[in-house]
């Protein structure tokens, strides 16, 4: 089932780069290599990878810019790899559209369950575990969330979004009309609890909608900013 998932490790450091790559070929995934941001974001751009272990810290371009440009293009599944005491660095890593970090010195064995944790909400993979007799769905007018394939519809068209612009959006819409504050959304969204810094949220709201009002206008504005407050889901019946 694994033997075609490809992920790519970008590593400054030869030595983790191997052991990264040899606990995850036991898993007989696919395993390529970039030992700087520059060729790492070529490969990303150039390839489809089911996921990307990205160095945050690393001489030239590092992880966060990697990232950052990568999302303008694409929503690779990417889980951002950093020192102790770099937890400015990790908020920056969810702005610009990391879905997971893991704190180095790091247990490998963690980084595989991770990765499979990651390819299991990402849609890519998650086609292949869909069990088509109870569908888990929400559908509105314009808009329809699959979360057994972690499929997004509007209007009819699929919306490609990263892992964690999913889980808000399907977070928001569950519960319809209810006003969620930032900071209830980066616990239960991002599962990670920090103070004074809560554009994380707003980032992926924003690229959220963007994404949304490429296809539909109407799915995209069912996200609706209460100010002073937070976010809520709307069903837009129009």
């Amino acid at each position: 089932m694994d033997q075609d998932v490809k992920v790519l490790i970008v590593d400054d450091e030869d030595r983790i780069r191997k052991l990264l790559r040899m606990y995850l070929e036991r898993e007989n995934y696919v395993i390529e290599e970039a030992e700087d941001g520059e060729s790492a974001l070529e490969l990303a751009l150039n390839n489809e990878y089911d996921c990307i272990l990205l160095d945050l810290m690393m001489p030239g371009m590092d992880g966060i810019e990697v990232c950052k440009e990568l999302r303008e293009k694409k929503s690779t599944p990417v889980i951002m790899l950093t020192a102790k005491g770099e937890e400015a660095n990790r908020v920056q890593g969810f702005e610009v559209g990391t879905d997971d970090y893991i704190v180095k010195p790091f247990s490998p064995r963690e980084v595989v369950l991770r990765v499979k944790a990651l390819l299991r909400r990402s849609s890519k993979t998650s086609y292949i575990h869909t069990d088509t007799k109870a569908k888990d769905m929400i559908v509105y007018p314009h808009l329809t969330i699959d979360n057994d394939a972690h499929r997004v519809t509007a209007d009819g068209k699929d919306v490609n979004l990263t892992p964690k612009e999913y889980e808000l959006l399907y977070f928001l819409s569950k519960a319809p009309d209810k006003v969620f504050d930032r900071e209830h959304l980066l616990k239960e969204v991002w599962h990670y609890d920090f103070f004074g810094d809560l554009r994380t949220v707003d980032t992926h709201v924003k690229r959220l909608r963007e994404k949304l009002n490429k296809v539909s206008e109407q799915a995209a504005k069912m996200i609706v900013t209460v100010w002073g407050v937070g976010y809520k889901f709307e069903v837009n019946n129009e």
